[in-house]
């Protein structure tokens, strides 16, 4: 009883250092060097649970005309991720930063999740694509990532109605001669609906692989995995996983009153076996 008394302190004591441990809030609208006009037109809103248009026509990395439905199905979530190959600098930071997490995250690419990367700018080809897939796979050398890891280009209906979908703003800056726009990958499930946004450049493993595991609904994973899904919650807000501190307490505290319950259970059945193997007193001579 003492012992699991002064693990539960221990626990509920750990809770704001684990919490603390939390990068900081990632603002959900990525603002970029613009004016203040273009500001207010560019971001990322958050679109959870909405369903991807899968009836989407793009081409692929070799230029052969494929719909967005090809890549869902089954039991894998996706990544996706919204960039234009050309971009001088933020595409390439939100490239890097997914290949760093994903490096970290023992999941293989192809067999238990796919990753999507689209071009939102409608005059990039499939050339382009390719050199960007080439340029990658030398970063990202896992088995499995050459058909998992797919680069695909469109025309501007598709990119409209795919970008407005799950929330994707951006603008074409043009004094600048780019585009401006927010940063982020997004986790769907497996029939292609918004799951998890994650925010800005870099992307914290666990972050990535319990996004995965938990757009799956637990069809991928290892147990661990749906333990740690307990302990973490999602929240929307900052676009990242943080310890669940409310749930945890609920949690240690229904496990102290069951310890309680079966301790005095324990008790009264000893009590009452002491009692039934007592003597019986002996009669008195009167």
């Amino acid at each position: 009883m003492k012992t699991f008394t002064a693990f539960t302190l221990a626990a509920v004591l750990l809770v704001p250092a684990a919490s603390a441990q939390q990068p900081s809030p990632v603002p959900a609208k990525q603002q970029l060097t613009a004016d203040d006009a273009q500001k207010s037109e560019i971001g990322y809103d958050q679109k959870l649970d909405v369903q991807v248009p899968l009836d989407l026509a793009f081409n692929d990395e070799y230029g052969k005309p494929v719909t967005l439905g090809q890549y869902f199905g089954g039991e894998k979530p996706v990544i996706l991720n919204l960039v234009y190959y050309q971009c001088p600098m933020m595409c390439t930071q939100v490239l890097n930063g997914l290949v760093d997490a994903l490096k970290q995250v023992t999941l293989v690419p192809g067999k238990d999740f796919e990753i999507v990367t689209i071009s939102f700018d409608p005059a990039e080809t499939a050339d382009l694509a390719m050199q960007k897939k080439k340029t990658y796979l030398e970063k990202y050398t896992v088995p499995g990532a050459a058909d998992g890891w797919h680069f695909l280009t469109g025309n501007a209906a598709s990119i409209k109605r795919l970008t407005e979908t799950v929330g994707f703003r951006y603008k074409y800056d043009e004094h600048a001669g780019q585009f401006v726009h927010a940063s982020g990958i997004l986790v769907l499930t497996p029939t292609g609906k918004t799951s998890k946004y994650f925010y800005g450049i870099a992307y914290s493993p666990q972050d990535v692989r319990l996004g995965l595991v938990d757009a799956s609904q637990n069809k991928i994973g290892t147990p661990v995995d749906y333990l740690l899904l307990l302990c973490y919650h999602y929240d929307p807000l900052t676009g990242k996983y943080s310890f669940a501190i409310i749930k945890m307490l609920r949690l240690a505290a229904a496990l102290t009153v069951l310890v309680l319950a079966l301790s005095i259970g324990v008790m009264l059945w000893r009590e009452r076996r002491r009692r039934g193997n007592e003597p019986e007193p002996s009669p008195q001579a009167h």
